[in-house]
């Protein structure tokens, strides 16, 4: 009997420890939009171009780990894609 309790434990152990990596990589995603979002405002577009590649690249690696739904990230991409195509028009 107490080896199934230990391999419970460990289950529980393991789940923690993913559920603690999904959190972090699904906060660097988030964080990384809000300093696009923050850098496209503001219409510094060489740096904005950058925090969009760099968004672009957390959300396809969270993507390609099963963190979030592959079309997730795909919509979020194409929303962020077209509001810098949008600010980069009107800039000119």
């Amino acid at each position: 009997m107490a080896g199934k309790r230990g391999s419970a434990e460990k289950r529980h152990r393991q789940s923690e420890e993913r559920r603690l990596r999904n959190k972090a990589a699904k906060s660097a995603v988030r964080t990384s939009t809000k300093k696009f979002i923050i850098l496209a405002r503001q219409k510094d577009t060489a740096a904005s171009e950058a925090a969009l590649k760099d968004m672009i690249k957390k959300l396809d690696t969270a993507a390609r780990k099963g963190i979030i739904k592959k079309n997730a990230a795909a919509r979020k991409k194409s929303r962020m894609q077209r509001f810098f195509n949008s600010l980069k028009a009107a800039a000119h």
